[in-house]
């Protein structure tokens, strides 16, 4: 592809165009008595015309994607940038541009608007790229070829190997719009910008960053591309609000990974429980965040969730989505009431009471499943271990030392977890593997299931027991520590050597990655090592307690 792909596409009069110079542009500082703009010197800092370049949100954006500040444009949303590549490469009345069908509508718009010639290929019945017809399709005068992906409104990513050979092959510039790619399981093509000089990058902050009210558009191209599309753009296209806003979100996006990975646990989750509700005939794949439905009946569903307060999308009189709806992801709440509602259709029951078939797909969506299965295998023990953190204290806990079963079962107990551990080990030796191996995997287990530890409460709990008290403070924290102060005067409880309590609770610490410190005092020593194990089930209880929908984590340093 000629590098210099920018010159020979653009319009002629675009080439030659001097852009209008702002004030801002003759001096850039921010000292002094400003009498240059004709700028009212009261309301400060409103007063002020933004930076018309955005060179500090530029230069941000620029870190983060891992290009230079040369390669961006930022626009009024994505909208804006995508008008300035009309503006800048096709001639009103001469020039065409080319997208698939469906996709995004404001494409045919912006053509419109600008009296460019727009066609469309439709895409394969599974919604994928047709390649070849796309480049049939082309003509000399075909300056765009528009590609969203993941595309809009099939939810679906296309293939690499197809969007490399259109950018290799296609004579004009491929626009990728990227909206939702934060929720594909692909990456960016930001980083194949010096691959491909004809390649531009649409992205936003409306989607994943939840911030369409600001209305920042991204556009990521070669710096040849971008220093034309600077000349189209109105000088103070983003103003100070926007600019400030994104700079604050972008400043901090751990609270945005974990928003993504909660819309793409729901997304799948919700996806699943809908494909066993009788009015839906089936349910499409998506890398977006949001997904397509087939119905019956679209116009009368729409209109029924409608009635019931739910707003989704009927896309039904698109190409090769007939009879399709198109869900966006809400929260767990909002996403359980819709389940509740389609799954009521037709008779339209408000306050609709899940049965027991539907009941499993409710509880999914009032925390999402959290389990893990830990297989641990050495020389001395062969070790297995499942556990359910949102179960009902069921139990079938079996490693050959009745006492340690005993203390076991009361960390599902008082835990409400669901726990079985099967474990077969060296006891004709002793008991030290046992022990400690089937601690350090149930704390992986726990590790596990607890995942990327949105939303728990993360710490805590103290327990008195008859003639004891064991208090132990647990932190969920990823850093393992053990304190102990506990003492046993006799050298065995049940079969369990009491020299081994303390590194039984190191090895759990270790394996679940938490801080534990347990204080256990009292006479009767079954009761005081009975009040430990019981601490720790309501430690583990009140610390793995998760608000439905609960996007954050509890720490500053936005990392467990």
């Amino acid at each position: 592809m000629n590098p210099n792909i920018a010159q020979k596409l653009a319009r002629p009069a675009i080439l030659n165009l001097k852009p209008y110079s702002s004030a801002r542009e003759e001096y850039t500082g921010n000292e002094g008595i400003f009498l240059d703009a004709n700028e009212s010197p009261f309301n400060k800092p409103w007063n002020r015309y933004p930076d018309p370049f955005q060179q500090r949100l530029r230069q941000r954006i620029a870190e983060m994607k891992g290009v230079e500040k040369d390669n961006i444009i930022l626009g009024n949303g994505s909208d804006e940038t995508i008008d300035m590549l009309f503006r800048t490469f096709c001639e009103p009345g001469k020039d065409k541009v080319l997208s698939i069908s469906p996709s995004y509508g404001m494409y045919k718009v912006s053509a419109g608007i600008n009296g460019v010639d727009y066609e469309t290929v439709l895409l394969n019945d599974d919604f994928s790229l047709p390649v070849e017809r796309i480049l049939e399709k082309a003509s000399e005068n075909t300056k765009l070829l528009f590609l969203c992906s993941p595309n809009n409104p099939t939810g679906n990513r296309f293939k690499d190997e197809d969007m490399r050979t259109l950018m290799q092959e296609f004579q004009g510039l491929v626009v990728v719009d990227e909206a939702y790619v934060d929720f594909s399981s692909g990456g960016s093509w930001v980083n194949s910008l010096e691959e491909f000089p004809n390649l531009v990058v649409l992205q936003t902050l409306s989607k994943s960053w939840g911030l369409a009210a600001i209305r920042l558009g991204m556009a990521f191209a070669s710096s040849e591309i971008i220093s034309l599309l600077m000349k189209v753009k109105p000088p103070y296209n983003v103003n100070t609000l926007t600019q400030e806003k994104a700079l604050e979100a972008l400043s901090n996006n751990s609270r945005l990974e974990n928003r993504i990975k909660l819309i793409i646990n729901e997304r799948e989750i919700l996806m699943k429980a809908l494909s066993v509700i009788s009015v839906v005939k089936k349910v499409f794949p998506s890398d977006a965040n949001f997904f397509l439905i087939k119905v019956d009946n679209p116009d009368g569903i729409y209109k029924y969730l409608i009635e019931r307060g739910i707003i989704v999308r009927n896309r039904s009189k698109e190409p090769l989505c007939e009879g399709c709806l198109r869900i966006s992801m809400g929260t767990p709440k909002q996403n359980q009431y819709l389940l509740e509602q389609l799954n009521a259709y037709p008779l339209g029951i408000q306050g609709f009471k899940p049965d027991e078939h539907w009941k499993p797909i409710a509880d999914w969506l009032v925390t999402p499943p959290r389990k893990a299965v830990k297989k641990r295998k050495t020389k001395e023990t062969d070790i297995t271990v499942e556990i359910d953190l949102d179960g009902n204290a069921k139990t079938d806990i079996s490693t050959g030392l009745g006492f340690y079963d005993h203390m076991l079962e009361q960390i599902a107990r008082h835990s409400g977890c669901d726990l079985t551990v099967q474990v077969k080990g060296d006891l004709h030796i002793d008991e030290h593997h046992t022990l400690e191996d089937t601690a350090i995997a149930l704390g992986e287990a726990f590790a596990e299931a607890l995942g990327n530890k949105i939303g728990i409460e993360r710490y805590g709990f103290a327990l008195p027991m008859d003639d004891c008290a064991a208090m132990v403070l647990l932190d969920f924290g990823g850093r393992p520590e053990l304190v102990w102060d506990a003492k046993f005067k006799r050298e065995k409880v049940g079969e369990l050597p009491t020299e081994m309590f303390e590194h039984i609770f190191k090895s759990f610490a270790v394996g679940a990655r938490c801080n534990l410190y347990i204080k256990a005092r009292g006479k009767n020593e079954h009761h005081k090592i009975e009040a430990i194990f019981k601490a720790l089930a309501r430690a583990i209880r009140m610390a793995i307690k998760r608000e439905p929908g609960a996007d954050f984590l509890p720490s500053t340093k936005g990392l467990l």
